[in-house]
């Protein structure tokens, strides 16, 4: 059964964090200083060391295609119209490590050409880790993605700049809009909140009515017909599969009251439930797609090797096909999921689905396709009008 999407639709690519800095920005061909600031961890070149420990030796320099693996091949194989990623890393070379903070990523700008290798469109920034290197490097990373035609979303160099979508054209199909928020439960201090001449982050202060109405007021002045509108956030904590009666209750409400078409979750580093409400795909936890985490004991329970390729597509705005496609970390890049991991991947994801009235079937090749039973799919406000 083939992946390829109907020609009307709109099919993007979707993925959870893409983390490219640290040990993995070690391995590419233009290496930052590797000095880090964790009580644990001093040198960036430990994370390569403890990753060739577990799953053996990494061949130095890599170049840059190399990270991707086998999802260059998902990407030929289903020919999406948009490619779009959480960067959840600093694009710079700055010393300033921010104070305080456990953990700080940085990719050396000159590494950039790893995200052009997969023809990436859109870097959504509103995360946890973009501003690790000081608003110096915030600056450098917005100007270093400018300069490489990728567009951004979620943080900027004051208020209105972080709150602005990104506008991504797709020739004879339409337009889509990307707007991104963070939250502080997501690890994003509070005072990384951009402000009217303070470089930061689009940070979201809660689930509430009136946060909901906010965003509806930005949707709306922005789309028009024929336009899609993806919210990309970034929330909760790392390690769980559960899903709060609040998230889900903001997501219904971003696709009933703010004209939002679809909703890309992420900062759990393992994949969670998928929803599709109203016709409209609610992703609430993409995982890492990839991460220098290889060698790092703990949380084995959440399988955060393992990750998932998002393909969906949608036509005039209703969900129409998705299919996905697993992967896993190994030896710092993307690689095919072995049949082991589908099999869990598969019984996870039809497990966290079932509240949902979704679930994923296999298809012939490497991919999954995600259904719904129409039965057990709850009906959204702009369906019953």
């Amino acid at each position: 059964m083939p992946t390829q999407a109907r020609p009307g639709g709109i099919t993007l690519f979707l993925c959870g964090d893409l983390m490219t800095g640290r040990g993995i920005d070690q391995v590419l061909p233009h290496p930052g200083k590797p000095r880090l600031f964790e009580p644990w961890m001093r040198s960036a070149l430990g994370y390569v060391q403890l990753a060739e420990e577990t799953n053996g030796p990494i061949g130095r320099p890599v170049d840059f295609a190399y990270i991707w693996g086998d999802a260059l091949d998902a990407l030929r194989r289903t020919g999406p119209d948009l490619r779009i990623v959480n960067l959840e890393t600093a694009v710079t070379a700055s010393k300033d490590a921010w104070p305080g903070k456990g953990i700080h990523y940085r990719m050396h700008p000159a590494n950039l050409p790893c995200l052009a290798a997969a023809g990436i469109d859109c870097c959504v920034l509103a995360n946890n880790h973009v501003l690790d290197w000081g608003t110096q490097g915030l600056k450098e990373t917005l100007d270093s993605l400018r300069r490489a035609g990728i567009a951004t979303a979620g943080a900027g160099l004051d208020e209105a700049g972080a709150a602005a979508p990104a506008l991504l054209d797709v020739p004879g199909k339409g337009r889509v809009w990307v707007f991104a928020w963070a939250m502080e439960d997501s690890g994003v201090p509070a005072d990384w909140r951009a402000g009217p001449s303070r470089p930061g982050v689009n940070l979201l202060p809660d689930l509430g009515a009136r946060s909901l109405e906010s965003i509806a007021q930005q949707t709306r002045a922005a789309k028009r017909a024929g336009d899609l509108v993806l919210a990309s956030i970034h929330w909760g904590g790392n390690w769980d599969f559960g899903i709060s009666p609040q998230q889900r209750d903001f997501a219904h409400g971003l696709i009933d009251v703010a004209a939002v078409d679809l909703v890309h979750g992420h900062s759990s580093h393992h994949v969670k439930g998928i929803e599709i409400y109203c016709d409209k795909p609610i992703l609430y936890g993409c995982g890492d797609l990839l991460n220098d985490y290889e060698g790092i004991r703990g949380h084995e329970q959440f399988r955060g090797d393992l990750a998932l390729m998002y393909f969906p597509t949608l036509d005039e705005g209703r969900l129409t096909r998705f299919a996905i496609t697993p992967t896993q970390i190994r030896h710092f890049r993307v690689n095919a999921a072995p049949e082991s991991g589908v099999r869990w991947l598969v019984e996870t994801l039809n497990r966290e689905c079932r509240q949902f009235g979704t679930r994923v079937d296999r298809l012939g090749g490497p991919d999954l396709l995600l259904v719904r039973d129409p039965a057990r799919v709850r009906s959204c406000g702009s369906c019953q009008r």
